[in-house]
């Protein structure tokens, strides 16, 4: 197996390809530096060049706020970008694995989303990351989306590295309480994208560390365990100024990661715990 993973700098693809060189997986981990993926002939001519078995698609434009302001380059990354990948892929009939999101969805309700249930984005970037799944879907029958949410790891910037960052410089901090979703460990979530891409078990999944919170919860838990005294005050989404809005229902169901016999990821409490005392 010869695997290329696109967005080997960003959080989730820095871990695929860690994981991916511990098990001796020939592989080759792509940023921006080594291609441009808004170019079509760069992005084509290095995929082909390279002849991929597999395609992990990391990259993408993941920046919600700033998504509502930068709409062409949002679009150009997730949903051209995407498109070129596919018909690499299709070209040398590669399998693709496309990193999907919680976002493709509306927050409506209270109960976790299935993947039968119908995207309705209320953000730019949701749904530019549904517009790049149905890039994948036209153009690929060798594909698997992969749907997550709230992600964080040991590469990066993210929710946990910012809490424990604020709890040392402040007495108090105020955080969302009324969005609900799973916070997902990239280290665990690539293993579960490695042993996926492995086998011909194709589709859409939604894959998260088993648990849901708040980010309010989330970041009780954080402190809880880091062992940090502060006071953290829960805040409402109306209360929270942001450009972009944020689906409050960001629950994913993984049914599907269960009929097709995968091993569903521990709970995420207990990777708050490997980051925490990493760290």
């Amino acid at each position: 197996m010869r695997v290329l993973v696109t967005g080997a700098d960003g959080q989730l693809g820095y871990d695929v390809v860690k994981k991916l060189k511990g098990l001796n997986i020939e592989h080759i981990g792509v940023d921006k530096e080594d291609f441009d993926l808004t170019s079509e002939k760069e992005t084509k001519d290095f995929i082909l060049n390279y002849q991929p078995d597999v395609i992990v698609h990391c990259a993408a434009y993941t920046d919600v706020d700033q998504a509502e302001v930068e709409r062409k380059l949002c679009y150009k990354v997730n949903v051209k970008g995407t498109r070129y990948v596919t018909e690499a892929a299709k070209e040398l009939n590669a399998k693709m694995l496309y990193i999907s999101t919680d976002y493709v969805f509306d927050g409506q309700g209270e109960e976790p989303f299935e993947v039968t249930d119908e995207p309705n984005p209320i953000n730019y970037y949701g749904e530019t990351k549904y517009q790049g799944e149905q890039e994948v879907q036209k153009n690929l029958n060798k594909y698997f989306i992969v749907r997550t949410s709230w992600v964080f790891g040991e590469h990066g910037d993210n929710f946990v590295k910012t809490m424990l960052k604020l709890g040392k410089e402040r007495d108090e901090i105020s955080v969302v309480a009324d969005q609900y979703g799973s916070p997902t460990y990239t280290g665990s979530l690539s293993e579960l994208i490695i042993e996926m891409v492995k086998t011909k078990k194709y589709g859409l999944y939604h894959a998260t560390n088993e648990g849901y919170c708040s980010w309010y919860e989330f970041a009780i838990e954080i402190y809880k365990i880091a062992g940090i005294d502060i006071n953290v005050k829960p805040l409402s989404t109306g209360e929270f100024k942001s450009r972009a809005k944020r689906p409050k229902n960001s629950k994913l169901s993984k049914q599907n990661l269960i009929k097709n016999d995968f091993k569903l990821l521990n709970n995420y409490k207990k990777n708050i715990s490997m980051l925490v005392f990493k760290k």
